[in-house]
């Protein structure tokens, strides 16, 4: 049975959801200019109504400065995030081993944002879920020895609660 990484400590991996969080910002801002550029330069100026190429390349910047800016919201709550210490029970920024019917195991950490993002620690990933996501909702006031059950479309998935850190 694979347990925690003893190493990791939920400082760390906050440290490290942030940094992640930063390069995507990074990337998302300089994709943000690209497009912007390409909406303003010359060559992309309609020539006719049906020219919409500059139009399209707008409506990218402002999709890409749109995440920039929730990347940006992100980071701040990750910063100002308030670790709760080791307990029973599951709460916000838990992380939580689990495993499957299948022996599967996974480790999630409840965030309060960014659910579906994966940090490799030590070869190791740990999911961030938020706790309005099905599997954090379900997992939220639970307490290791628990099972869960989560419906996704027509199947459940069913996991069992190893660890909480």
């Amino acid at each position: 049975m694979t347990t925690m990484l003893p190493d990791l400590t939920k400082v760390d991996l906050v440290d490290q959801i942030i940094q992640r969080l930063s390069q995507d910002l990074t990337l998302f801002i300089n994709a943000a200019k690209t497009a912007h550029e390409a909406a303003i330069d010359e060559e992309n100026q309609p020539d006719n109504k049906y020219d919409t190429t500059a139009l399209e390349a707008s409506y990218v910047a402002q999709g890409q400065a749109n995440r920039a800016q929730a990347l940006r919201r992100s980071i701040e709550i990750y910063k100002h995030l308030v670790l709760i210490p080791l307990g029973d029970t599951i709460l916000l920024s838990s992380l939580v081993m689990l495993e499957d019917v299948y022996g599967v195991q996974k480790q999630v950490f409840i965030g309060p944002v960014e659910g579906g993002l994966k940090i490799s620690v030590e070869s190791n990933d740990v999911t961030v879920i938020t706790p309005v996501s099905p599997l954090g909702r379900a997992l939220i006031g639970r307490t290791a020895g628990d099972s869960v059950q989560i419906k996704s479309g027509t199947t459940y998935t069913s996991y069992n609660i190893l660890e909480i850190k």
